[in-house]
């Protein structure tokens, strides 16, 4: 930008360092933000030119001529980005590879080493998410609910050790206010306007925001973010009003979505298609019996293996179930649930009785004996009984069909 703008101050030292700042509108006054996000009030700047920062979404960046007055620039929001101080102490962005070359061999090399042992992601995925997370792409995360959405996104920001946050669009009643801000009035400064921790998140450079439960949100969230995620705009406008300010996402940002697919998920909108083209998607594994039983030795290493096979097994066979033709389930065992049942177990709960807290509530009891929850309480009790050292995975068990229920397997 070459808009200069002059003021009073002046100032001779030789060590000068140039300052830059936002503009907010605090009241009826419009205020400097400091990199370490303060309020430093007008700072000798003009009215006029304060206002034209905060309309075009512009920030000011000092500049000291030959004379050693002070003269503001326009500057791009994305400068100030830049400077902006960390979030949080520990919050310290990764080194990102810079060329191509550095790029490639950190996907398909590097990360892999990154991927924690509590996600259970093929590698091609895994590498997938890195690389976008990289080259600030927007990723959907598509899958049933617990299959490990939310963990895999979180499991990436560690990885990178990049700035998070975390917003919950399903829960969000109010789009404008959770991803603009809100006008309040207050006796000593008048109305003003209070902008949301999403503007705050997009103007972070290099951070990772996840909208989560997005096929929950209000048509309303989608329609405010069509600018932020489209590639070729990547702003988002304070007011529906023409000329509105406008800001910018910062350079690296890149957003994770999160979305349940399925009938069963009747809270659920269909994303509109324009908003769901800016992603790229990710497909979750559901995973099988095997997978589930490597992950549940993982995090409850200290429960006996013939209890965590039992739950990978009553989840796996509903997965199943719920897939066929046959209509005995309409809904399955999640990978959240079947962690739940084993940290119940873990804490000294019966299997039974941990399914019947975290397994059992999932299932329809309408039609007694007939109903979905006799079918799956049939399945948890097959496993009640004292250890044993039958292999719940081999061919070493005997096993006989049900007279009631040909599709219960009883020990």
């Amino acid at each position: 930008m070459n808009e200069k703008y002059k003021t009073p101050i002046s100032m001779k030292n030789k060590d000068f360092k140039p300052q830059i700042f936002a503009v907010q509108m605090v009241g009826t006054h419009y205020r400097l933000i400091n990199t370490n996000g303060e309020d430093v009030g007008s700072m000798g700047v003009n009215t006029l030119t304060r206002k034209k920062a905060y309309t075009t979404g512009k920030a000011l960046k000092q500049v000291k001529t030959k004379t050693g007055s002070i003269m503001y620039r326009l500057v791009s929001m994305e400068e100030y980005s830049k400077l902006v101080s960390p979030i949080k102490s520990n919050e310290v962005v990764s080194e990102t590879p810079t060329t191509h070359n550095d790029i490639v061999q950190f996907i398909h090399n590097e990360s892999i080493g990154l991927k924690p042992k509590s996600i259970v992601m093929n590698d091609l995925k895994w590498k997938y998410l890195i690389r976008s997370a990289v080259r600030a792409k927007n990723i959907m995360m598509v899958g049933p609910a617990g299959c490990g959405k939310t963990m895999a996104a979180k499991a990436l920001v560690t990885a990178l050790n990049r700035p998070d946050f975390y917003f919950n669009l399903g829960a969000t009643q109010d789009a404008r206010a959770t991803l603009i801000g809100n006008t309040h009035f207050d006796s000593n400064k008048g109305t003003f306007f209070s902008q949301s921790a999403f503007v705050k998140a997009i103007t972070t450079p290099n951070s990772v925001i996840l909208l989560d439960e997005l096929s929950r949100a209000h048509p309303d969230a989608w329609n405010i973010l069509m600018t932020v995620l489209d590639e070729g705009q990547r702003y988002l406008r304070l007011d529906e009003a023409e000329g509105s300010p406008i800001v910018k996402v910062a350079e690296g940002v890149t957003f994770i979505g999160t979305a349940n697919i399925g009938n069963e998920y009747t809270s659920t909108r269909v994303i509109d298609r324009a908003l769901l083209d800016r992603f790229t998607t990710i497909e979750m594994d559901v995973l099988d019996d095997i997978q589930e039983f490597g992950l549940l030795k993982y995090l409850f290493p200290e429960v006996d293996d013939f209890d965590l096979k039992a739950i990978a097994e009553i989840a796996h066979h509903t997965r199943e179930v719920s897939r066929g033709d046959v209509g005995k389930l309409n809904n399955m065992v999640s990978t959240r649930a079947s962690v739940e049942t084993a940290g119940l177990v873990y804490d000294g709960f019966s299997l039974v009785e941990a399914a019947e807290i975290s397994i059992l509530p999932f299932f329809s009891a309408d039609g007694g004996i007939d109903s979905e929850r006799t079918y799956v309480l049939q399945l948890v009790q097959k496993y009640n009984k004292p250890k044993s050292d039958k292999k719940l995975f081999g061919s070493n068990t005997e096993t006989k069909q049900s007279k009631n229920n040909p599709d219960v397997v009883v020990w």
